[in-house]
């Protein structure tokens, strides 16, 4: 069945005349099984529906410019545009826009943090340098402390062995054998007290000579007063035994003496004695 094409119908009536009538043309450039409506929308753009049969295309015109087409083929695509002209890539952008975050201002604090951390960044590897620079310094000095407190120690000890031994030389005598004693009294001194016994030595043996005097002397105890690694100061408590022609029976004196010593060409020896 054929729908009227925009010219004229002819129309057979009872006696055979025929009769032409206008017809208004209509939109559908054909229909066979398919229907295209477009029904206007409350805003510009308008929606347009259409269900097509095969190899049928139907263009739909809206209301504010609306275009829509559709093609029934087996592969069938409907196109629309409306809206006032506007192409409907705008809204997607529109979307992408607003989908975008937003900037938040970081706070003080935050701020703050980044500060502190790109100043540690900068300054980390000087400080640990300076603190290993003075970490060696300190051990060094330290070290060095340690070590002359070692060496002090050691001078002390050597200082007050070489007192004793020597504290002993100076009060054992016998004025039979004076040359030996005398040598030996040189020998342990230096300085001062070598000087001043070498002056008074002389005296010292007519005096035992004519007394036939002897004595024994015996450290009872010493102790250190001060130390450095070239110079030590003792205090010895000594007693002498001494007996003479006058006196056969042994008589005790007990002396206390102060005695420096002196380290000279790897020697302890006495520079000043003196009775305290």
């Amino acid at each position: 069945m054929n729908e009227p094409t925009g010219t004229a119908v002819e129309d057979k009536g009872t006696d055979g005349d025929a009769t032409v009538e206008p017809v208004e043309p209509v939109s559908v450039a054909k229909k066979t099984s398919a229907t295209a409506t477009a029904e206007p929308a409350g805003d510009p753009a308008a929606v347009g529906t259409a269900a097509t049969d095969v190899g049928t295309a139907v263009t739909v015109t809206g209301d504010a410019g609306t275009t829509a087409t559709v093609s029934g083929d087996a592969g069938a695509a409907a196109t629309v545009s409306g809206g006032a002209g506007e192409p409907a890539a705008d809204a997607g952008a529109a979307e992408t826009d607003s989908a975008q975050p937003e900037f938040v201002m970081p706070s003080k604090w935050q701020i703050r943090k980044m500060i502190a951390l790109l100043l540690w960044r900068k300054i980390r590897l000087p400080l640990l340098i300076l603190v290993a620079v003075v970490a060696v310094v300190l051990a060094a000095i330290f070290g060095w402390n340690a070590k002359a407190q070692s060496d002090e120690d050691d001078a002390a000890a050597a200082g007050l062995a070489a007192a004793r031994a020597y504290g002993v030389t100076l009060t054992s005598v016998d004025s039979g054998n004076l040359d030996r004693d005398f040598t030996a009294v040189l020998d342990g001194s230096t300085g001062e007290f070598k000087d001043m016994y070498t002056r008074s030595s002389g005296q010292l043996r007519q005096l035992l000579l004519d007394n036939k005097a002897t004595g024994t002397g015996t450290v009872l105890d010493a102790a250190v007063k001060s130390a450095t690694t070239t110079k030590v100061e003792v205090l010895l408590f000594i007693d002498q035994t001494v007996t003479n022609a006058a006196s056969t029976t042994p008589q005790v004196d007990r002396t206390r003496v102060a005695m420096t010593m002196e380290l000279v060409d790897g020697r302890w020896l006495a520079s000043r004695v003196s009775l305290v």
